[in-house]
């Protein structure tokens, strides 16, 4: 363990100015996040701020000339996989299945093009010898 990073806070996606409905209607309407109220001196920004179940939070902040991630992306855990996939194809929202990584996984685009994952479980990962 790092003596100097304790965790993960948050994960920002990237979004077009006025993207604010449309990241509500996607990660909280059908995602289920419940919005969280930004910190006053970053309202004007534009963008919106999402908890995660664990205590981290998610969020989608506006960037001048915005560009998709078509590779970057954040990974959210899901305990049920194939209920994510029925709600998913029950909203017309399009995903990709993939278990290269050894984990049950699907990838979908936010309504801005970014690439998100969706896994169950959660990847695990075997720390290198004498790495630090």
């Amino acid at each position: 363990m790092s003596p100097l990073i304790s965790g993960l806070d948050h994960v920002q996606v990237e979004a077009p100015a006025g993207c604010e409905e449309q990241a509500r209607a996607f990660f909280g309407a059908f995602l289920g996040l419940p919005e969280l109220l930004k910190p006053e001196a970053l309202r004007g920004r534009g963008g919106v701020w999402f908890a995660l179940p664990d205590g981290r939070q998610l969020h989608v902040g506006v960037t001048p000339g915005f560009v998709p991630r078509e590779k970057g992306h954040p990974a959210l855990r899901c305990p049920d996989l194939a209920a994510f996939r029925a709600h998913c194809d029950a909203h017309g929202v399009a995903y990709k299945a993939d278990a290269e990584a050894g984990v049950p996984r699907v990838f979908l685009r936010d309504p801005f093009g970014n690439r998100l994952e969706v896994v169950e479980g959660g990847h695990a990962g075997v720390p290198l010898t004498g790495a630090s």
